[in-house]
């Protein structure tokens, strides 16, 4: 019975816990010794505003970088299918099945 409690408390302060993770990014040096700021989540850029707008630039020309717009509808896998912009005919037609209609 008390295994249960305290399992139960457990699980009800994880929250709060999670809560009071500290977020902030942490500065740090590459082995070329550039100030870089590290994030919990995985990221990281640069301290410096002109290498981080570089990075940027360069990061945005990667394939894997250039994801469809937001306000757009539709998938393309493998080079087949296409993006459905607003304003387009076709955009939020819903299913073309006759049953569904």
């Amino acid at each position: 019975m008390k295994a249960a409690l305290l399992l139960i408390a457990a699980l009800a302060a994880a929250p709060a816990l999670a809560a009071d993770l500290d977020r902030t990014p942490v500065e740090a040096l590459t082995a070329d010794g550039q100030k870089v700021r590290l994030y919990p989540n995985g990221r990281w850029e640069f301290v410096d505003v002109a290498k981080a707008a570089e990075a940027q630039k360069v990061a945005a020309e990667y394939p894997e970088n250039k994801t469809r717009p937001v306000e757009s509808q539709g998938i393309v896998i493998g080079g087949f299918g296409r993006y459905v912009m607003p304003g387009d005919k076709d955009y939020n037609r819903g299913s073309l099945n006759p049953k569904l209609r």
